[in-house]
């Protein structure tokens, strides 16, 4: 998959695409459905690569900065996912004062057409777009007809009456229920990044683990998951089973939320590797212990538990 983070200066080769348009944050089952539709207008006679157009950062990240961190995925998370899905180009638009001030038409002409030479655009039925969300699908039809290029209405799904939403989601998430949000997603929550020096307290426990960052994404319960993790860099690529610590350790006094994994049976070196690790099952909540033995012991429970449903996950 080719990523751009432009719409001006692309090559003939990154032009001509059937995109999927949409922020597509989760990439949940509702997202998948726009870009299956898209894939369906790739494929008519002219066979045009596959395209998604979303943006970064997030545009309630430009006009709400001050907002709690929202995000399900982050940029990293969201490119791995949707090159699973067979994405072919990925235009990651730079969300700013130029794309927020432009109007539909402007977007349509100036972005869509004379940037990014789209062949087909596909956006769900509640889409809105250019400055004030002034346009919708229905503008994004009119103007298609005016400047060349096809559009594709994807209807809202859902399931057992519920819209499949990046709302829902979170809520499931918050709840400490990864397995509802599966059931949304088509796929499991997955917090992706690189792994960062922690206190290395883990490794002194004998338990080692890989420390990474969740700035600026939406916080699940916090507490212990049994994870399944795959090792996307390095010498050891790999997928595993592990337990993982989604706090602030309070043990020892910190309040900065990260993730702490401990892969099962891996005794590699993974700093500044990138991981992906899903969200399984949740395990229990956070908790301070009166000793540093007590928390080992709970530790030790905690693994032999996650073992034990990843067994039959």
């Amino acid at each position: 998959m080719h990523i751009h983070r432009d719409w001006t200066g692309l090559p003939a080769s990154a032009k001509g695409a059937s995109v999927a348009l949409g922020n597509f944050d989760g990439v949940h089952l509702g997202h998948r459905a726009v870009i299956e539709t898209a894939r369906q207008a790739a494929e008519q006679p002219g066979d045009a690569p596959l395209g998604v157009i979303t943006f970064e950062p997030h545009p309630r990240q430009y006009f709400a900065p001050d907002a709690p961190p929202f995000r399900l995925m982050n940029a990293e998370s969201r490119a791995n996912r949707l090159a699973r899905l067979g994405v072919q180009q990925l235009y990651e638009l730079p969300f700013g004062p130029v794309l927020a001030g432009l109007s539909p038409d402007a977007f349509a002409r100036d972005v869509l057409v004379e940037g990014l030479g789209i062949a087909h655009v596909t956006v769900g039925q509640d889409f809105c777009f250019g400055k004030d969300r002034a346009g919708d699908a229905g503008t994004l039809v009119a103007l298609g007809r005016d400047l060349g290029f096809g559009v594709s209405i994807q209807p809202l799904v859902g399931s057992g009456g519920r819209e499949y939403s990046s709302t829902a989601i979170r809520q499931a998430l918050t709840a400490g229920q990864p397995r509802e949000a599966e059931a949304i997603l088509g796929h499991w929550h997955r917090i992706e990044g690189e792994v960062v020096h922690g206190d290395k307290r883990g490794r002194d426990f004998g338990w080692p683990t890989a420390n990474m960052r969740v700035d600026d994404l939406h916080l699940p319960r916090l507490g212990v998951y049994a994870v399944l993790v795959d090792v996307l860099t390095g010498p050891d690529r790999l997928s595993c089973q592990g337990v993982a610590s989604l706090g602030v350790r309070p043990m020892f006094g910190r309040n900065t939320p990260n993730l702490e994994v401990h892969l099962f049976d891996f005794a590699g070196d993974l700093y500044g590797q990138h991981l992906s690790v899903a969200l399984i099952d949740f395990l229990r909540d956070e908790a301070k212990f009166d000793t540093v033995d007590a928390l080992i012991d709970q530790i030790a429970a905690d693994a032999e538990q996650a073992r034990a449903v990843l067994a039959g996950a």
